[in-house]
């Protein structure tokens, strides 16, 4: 994410070195001493001169940062919607299979792109794919083939180790479907979603194979027939 550093903390007159990470709902620190802070207590952020100043619960800190203070600084005071973190543009197709999510829809044509209703429409640039037990993992195979080459599935599954579904069956299904996982979000607080491509060494190939014509059945003509005379 461009979100970690090797810094140091200043807070209650003391300095500690070790390195900060901006996660999405939370800013951990790990070296000479660690703090995890929820970013919903966080406030009064300012970056100035490489450092970035806030308070966590009325508890005053400051980051020596660098130059990349105020980047920081502007996630923590705007951090992206989901539909932002998801990769959804304007323009572009969007398929749901098995996923029942109104907010998600609204938030989608808001942002200018298409939701595609038909199960078995094809060209996608994304699929928001719902799987709630290991069995739904084999639908998979069938979505790459609605997807354009570019495209995108994300995987919208539970969270937790209890969760029906565990990460390793997820990205050993994707595989199966000829896909690699390059991204995991957090899509809410009960569900996670990994995105799954084509690799980018197949999309050529996928592609002819796309354009590619049926096959004709033997002894057939590929000449229209001739009209009686």
């Amino acid at each position: 994410m461009g979100y970690d550093a090797a810094c140091t903390l200043t807070t209650g007159g003391r300095t500690f070195s070790g390195t900060a990470r901006l996660e999405e709902t939370t800013l951990t620190f790990r070296g000479d001493t660690r703090l995890a802070i929820p970013l919903a207590i966080v406030d009064a952020i300012e970056a100035r001169d490489g450092r970035l100043s806030f308070t966590a619960g009325g508890r005053p800190l400051v980051l020596e940062l660098g130059p990349s203070a105020e980047k920081w600084a502007r996630r923590m005071t705007s951090p992206p919607s989901r539909v932002e973190k998801l990769g959804v543009k304007a323009g572009m197709r969007v398929g749901l299979a098995g996923l029942d999510d109104p907010a998600l829809v609204e938030d989608i044509e808001s942002r200018g792109a298409t939701i595609e209703p038909g199960p078995l429409t094809v060209g996608l640039d994304m699929i928001f794919f719902a799987a709630d037990t290991a069995e739904d993992l084999d639908r998979l195979a069938a979505l790459v083939a609605r997807i354009q080459p570019a495209g995108t599935i994300w995987l919208v599954r539970a969270k937790g180790r209890d969760a029906p579904i565990a990460e390793s069956e997820s990205m050993a299904a994707g595989k199966r479907a000829g896909l690699v996982d390059v991204k995991v979000v957090s899509y809410s607080e009960t569900h996670s979603a990994e995105k799954y491509v084509i690799p980018v060494a197949r999309r050529s190939r996928a592609t002819v194979a796309r354009r590619r014509p049926a096959a004709r059945p033997a002894g057939t003509s590929a000449k229209p027939p001739k009209a009686p005379r």
